[in-house]
């Protein structure tokens, strides 16, 4: 019997990318000798990305669809595949077709010789990126690899093979804002990365920029440590001592009658001391407002429409 492979594909207005990459992925398989299917997820398009997989899915039995209620974004929209994926390894990829189809194979390969987890990570010599997203791409895994306890390669991305053990044990995983670069990483299992260098995408453009690249770092710091409190703590406690070393200028001044003047520097010391303690209770407020969203318990997604039992 032949082994079945699902490959997980979230899309946000794609609607011009679904068919393309959908021809791809079934040109691959041809030449294997496994079964599989193809599960979209829309994460809330506003284009043509709905009415596009309705008809995908009816003119083909091997596609299928999962319509979300609005934006949950990519994770989210991941989990939602997730869920409902049997195959005996999942692959996961995006819609634009800048994660290659043609590494499948390579893929299976690996998981076939004892691997669980293949993951795929961007060669630095990517010549379709922006030198303004190469450097936002690096600044992201190297604030995520030194503030947080996971070790995640310089543009290691969503393109995957999960081996059906770890996606059921993903599946258990309930916790608010899931970020699934750092939870397979997590995890443990054999894993195995391959490097790759992105097509060019088909059309449409790029839905990270530097703002969701940031929002995506904060978040995979503090689902993965707590380093950023002990920084605060640390932070905190360095400036009380230094605050020790004025006590000598003030008994100095004291009685020697100098007067301590001077308003801008103390506004100056004000204004710095008072950010230092905005940034720490931040720092805090994060922890604290990912507790509270948590114990709301509400569901990562909502599905609108799905052609899946």
């Amino acid at each position: 019997m032949k082994k079945k492979v699902s490959i997980v594909i979230p899309a946000f207005n794609e609607a011009t990318n679904i068919p393309k990459v959908t021809e791809a992925v079934a040109h691959v398989f041809s030449a294997l000798d496994y079964d599989f299917e193809i599960i979209f997820i829309d994460d809330g398009s506003t284009d043509a990305s709905a009415n596009v997989l309705r008809q995908l899915a009816a003119a083909n039995r091997q596609v299928s669809y999962i319509l979300l209620s609005r934006n949950f974004g990519k994770d989210s929209a991941l989990s939602a595949g997730l869920s409902k994926a049997h195959g005996d390894a999942v692959i996961t990829m995006d819609a634009d077709l800048q994660h290659p189809p043609t590494l499948i194979p390579a893929f299976l390969e690996h998981w076939e010789n004892g691997n669980e987890v293949v993951y795929a990570y961007r060669e630095s010599k990517n010549e379709h990126a922006s030198r303004m997203n190469k450097v936002s791409s690096g600044l992201f895994y190297s604030i995520i690899n030194n503030l947080s306890d996971l070790e995640l390669e310089d543009g290691i991305s969503d393109f995957r093979l999960l081996d059906k053990k770890v996606v059921d044990i993903l599946n258990t995983m309930s916790e608010d804002e899931p970020f699934f670069r750092g939870l397979i990483k997590w995890i443990g299992f054999a894993q195995k990365g391959l490097p790759y260098v992105p097509e060019e995408r088909h059309s449409g453009r790029s839905k990270y920029n530097t703002r969701q690249l940031t929002k995506l770092a904060i978040r995979g710091i503090t689902s993965f440590s707590t380093k950023p409190l002990y920084i605060a703590t640390y932070l905190g406690l360095s400036f009380s001592l230094l605050s020790l070393l004025y006590i000598p200028y003030i008994g100095y001044s004291y009685y020697f009658g100098h007067t301590i003047s001077g308003w801008s520097s103390i506004i100056a010391t004000i204004a710095f001391f008072g950010g230092l303690q905005l940034m720490i209770l931040g720092i805090i407020g994060l922890y604290l407002g990912k507790l509270f969203m948590q114990s709301k318990q509400r569901p990562h997604y909502i599905v609108k429409e799905s052609n899946l039992s």
